[in-house]
């Protein structure tokens, strides 16, 4: 069974207690969570975002853009605010449930002096200091830790570690909290992700894995390293590639003008030049750093 057959299993109806939507003065969608307000916020670009604020007591009819202040993420639409809304709702009150305590200890970290602990249960503490933070596993507790995920370091950072110990502990965190420490290892460690649930993960499923799958594929061909809109040809992006996309001096750096359109359409880990259809492009350059350096200059 692949990760992707697993994801469109029918999933239980949301619960939405403890929610208040409505629509605000000036017509934005918002949604109250106790003392947490949500709205979605369409911005200059024509994108949406969440946005968020803290301790508005009136009511949710009454309020406008000027009182969220804090912007936390894009949303496609209102389907996913209203999805990230009773997300958030579920996390609160899963969090309510965990006994974890907040404390200050005295302990140094690979990330320098604690500031400030959280402590989660017996052996797991997450630390906080001045520039990161992260957990501080028992010896107990990271003999636990599945072998492909276990460190040799009872230390795991903040940023993407933290998912092994949510993965191990699920019973201490929320169900928010363990759906992103899924993802987070998928996309990270999708081999040891693969291996411990005996799936194979198709293509768009694990960033790491399709980067992999990218460079591999792609080891050969010019990938373009940087790009600029051309002053001498309109529509057209004037861009610079060198082999693999490797940066290093003498990796047979090229430059190609490409349809912007085209450019516009690339993948998420760059554009291929496709030697059949883009041809090298040795005319003045919209680059600073190459004018003088076109053939023949």
């Amino acid at each position: 069974m692949t990760a992707a057959v697993r994801s469109n299993m029918a999933a239980p109806t949301p619960d939405i207690s403890g929610v208040e939507f409505a629509t605000s003065a000036d017509g934005l969608t918002v949604a109250r969570i106790g003392d947490l307000v949500l709205a979605m916020v369409t911005s200059y670009s024509g994108s949406a975002f969440l946005a968020s604020a803290a301790f508005v007591r009136r009511p949710l009819a009454e309020l406008t853009r000027a009182d969220f202040i804090g912007h936390d993420g894009r949303v496609a639409d209102e389907t996913e605010f209203r999805m990230r809304v009773v997300e958030t709702a579920g996390h609160k009150r899963d969090l309510a449930a965990l006994n974890r305590v907040q404390t200050r200890m005295s302990a140094s970290t690979p990330w320098g002096g604690s500031q400030m602990a959280v402590i989660y249960a017996e052996g797991v503490i997450a630390h906080s200091t001045a520039g990161h933070g992260g957990f501080h596993l028992s010896a107990d507790r990271n003999a636990k830790i599945h072998p492909l995920l276990r460190k040799g370091t009872p230390w795991y950072e903040e940023d993407c570690e933290w998912a092994i110990v949510a993965f191990s502990f699920p019973e201490l965190f929320t169900g928010y909290e363990r759906s992103t420490a899924e993802k987070t290892i998928r996309n990270t460690w999708p081999d040891a992700w693969g291996a411990i649930h005996r799936c194979k993960l198709a293509e768009g499923e694990s960033w790491f894995k399709d980067r992999r799958a990218f460079d591999q594929g792609h080891a050969a061909d010019h990938i373009v390293i940087s790009a600029i809109f051309s002053n001498q040809h309109p529509g057209m992006t004037e861009v610079v590639a060198v082999i693999g996309g490797n940066r290093r001096a003498g990796n047979d750096e090229r430059r190609f003008l490409i349809p912007s359109d085209e450019y516009a359409r690339r993948s998420r880990f760059g554009f291929v030049i496709d030697h059949n259809r883009h041809a090298e492009y040795h005319g003045p350059s919209s680059f600073i750093g190459w004018r003088g350096r076109e053939d023949g200059a």
